[in-house]
């Protein structure tokens, strides 16, 4: 498997990584270890992972996906053939974490030294901040409307904790995750004008059904050398058709938890029916389509795909292999144009 550059960090990563978050909800340990088994044996080298995890995040799941990959590396070894990249939470009412999660840096610090703990090493490649402390658009979120927030946690606290972790040598990269074009300015300024540790790495949701990065942070990608981690590239499994005309197959994501309601919806499902048309028009699995066209984007340094069973992941997987023809791309971008980012 191809490997590109994580940013200006130096370091290479495969370009599709290993998404973590259903392992302690909805796989087991077993199944999680033999995930990451036929991952690496493919060539992937990337797991991300983060402390909420899995989702839906709950007091008493909380932090079993970090336990999981901690008790691989235990077992497996060869920690260095593996960037490990986890997050720190973002703030949320979730009062079992912490008192309540925020980016402070007490916060930061106990949050990379409970990681470390169930990750059972003692450094992780690529540390990021989940989302921001700070009313702004993420998750979906639409309208900005500017609110003060005299109680959020400057990101100049924040990216002080991280610097400060990095020099500690716990973290050797820092990245930022579900931000803003000003959120990422601001991370470049301060690195910049403080000497801290310049983010590598922006972990955004980008889909066929959502391409908003292509609008602001795109440029920034390109420019400042910041690249994407893209999540969420089949929009909850979404793009692979399987819940068109209201199909919910048994243990599937949106079969089993309703809140997952991003990519959902009229707009959604008309967008999605074309795309899977022009899949099979062109014998394509809409799947793989949908991964190959995210992993062709040269802003995209890694594609991050979860599954949960093996089937899923082999054929996530190859999806890698899949050079989409200029037919099907130009037969994306006229979809595209009809239906411009459905779900952002």
């Amino acid at each position: 498997m191809n490997r590109r550059p994580l940013g200006a960090s130096g370091i290479a990563v495969s370009e599709i990584g290993l998404g973590t978050m259903t392992w302690g909800e909805q796989n087991t340990e077993a199944q999680a270890h033999e995930q990451m088994d036929y991952a690496v044996a493919q060539g992937i080298n990337l797991f991300d992972a983060a402390e909420m995890y899995p989702v839906p995040p709950k007091a008493e799941t909380q932090g079993r996906t970090e336990q999981y990959i901690g008790t691989w590396l235990r077992q497996r070894g060869g920690r260095d053939r593996i960037v490990l990249a986890t997050k720190t939470t973002g703030p949320a009412d979730f009062p079992w974490l912490r008192g309540g999660p925020h980016p402070s840096r007490t916060q930061i610090v106990q949050a990379l030294h409970d990681s470390l703990k169930r990750l059972q090493t003692d450094y992780v490649d690529l540390y990021q901040v989940h989302w921001p402390d700070r009313p702004t658009n993420y998750f979906g979120k639409l309208g900005y409307v500017h609110q003060d927030a005299p109680g959020a946690v400057p990101i100049e606290e924040t990216l002080g904790a991280l610097a400060d972790l990095v020099k500690a040598g716990k973290v050797r990269h820092v990245g930022i995750s579900n931000e803003t074009p000003w959120g990422l300015a601001e991370y470049l300024r301060l690195a910049r004008e403080r000497g801290w540790p310049r983010v590598v790495s922006i972990q955004n949701p980008y889909n066929l059904l959502n391409r908003s990065f292509e609008v602001g942070l795109a440029e920034f990608a390109h420019r400042e050398n910041v690249c994407l981690l893209a999540y969420s590239p089949l929009a909850f499994g979404v793009l692979s058709g399987k819940y068109l005309d209201g199909a919910r197959p048994p243990n599937a994501r949106l079969t089993l938890f309703a809140r997952f309601q991003r990519y959902a919806g009229a707009a959604a499902e008309a967008a999605t029916r074309e795309y899977v048309a022009l899949a099979r028009q062109h014998g394509l699995d809409p799947a793989q389509m949908a991964l190959a066209y995210v992993g062709s984007r040269p802003f995209v340094c890694s594609n991050l795909i979860g599954a949960t069973t093996m089937e899923q992941l082999r054929d996530n997987i190859a999806a890698h292999a899949l050079r989409l023809p200029d037919a099907v791309l130009q037969g994306i971008e006229a979809i595209h144009r009809r239906h411009s980012n459905p779900c952002p």
